[in-house]
């Protein structure tokens, strides 16, 4: 194993076990102005995203549910990583994200993804796949307000 990939995985290790333990923005958010469900039959990940979007701009978010280790970590990194940014912004990040873990290749604006790049390696692991995009697929589904309910299957 390479020096860089011993370092990735190394801050893959960190930031999932760091975000899983002490998950950011799991809370309840009374001011919610949009909001959807998300559902990993395979691993029984299970998330309610609550967003407060104002002026076209993420100003809070709220996550609750439970899931694995990688479920509950991509959901926390990608909390900290929204939050004021504006909605085409958000829906950027998340094409990014999506890309980085399906597509093996360049990324587009990867230097924006912060931590979530250490999430690259799950793209090896189909079913972990799903895990880790369980949150974004619920936020662009708020974003667009399309379904109420998102699944990965």
């Amino acid at each position: 194993m390479s020096e860089t990939a011993s370092e990735l995985r190394e801050l893959y290790q960190e930031i999932v076990l760091e975000h899983s333990r002490h998950p950011r923005n799991f809370k309840k958010l009374a001011q919610a102005t949009c909001s959807t469900e998300g559902f990993n039959p395979l691993c029984g990940d299970h998330i309610h995203l609550h967003l407060q979007v104002e002026n076209g701009r993420i100003v809070d978010i709220g996550l609750e549910g439970s899931g694995c280790a990688i479920s509950k970590a991509s959901a926390s990194v990608m909390s900290t990583l929204i939050k004021g940014q504006s909605v085409a912004e958000a829906l950027a990040l998340f094409d990014s994200f999506h890309q980085l873990v399906t597509v093996d290749g360049p990324v587009e604006n990867i230097d924006r993804l912060g931590d979530m790049v250490a999430f690259a390696g799950v793209r090896a692991y189909p079913v972990r796949v799903k895990c880790a995009t369980l949150a974004w697929h619920a936020l662009s589904a708020a974003l667009k307000s399309e379904a109420k309910q998102v699944s990965t299957e």
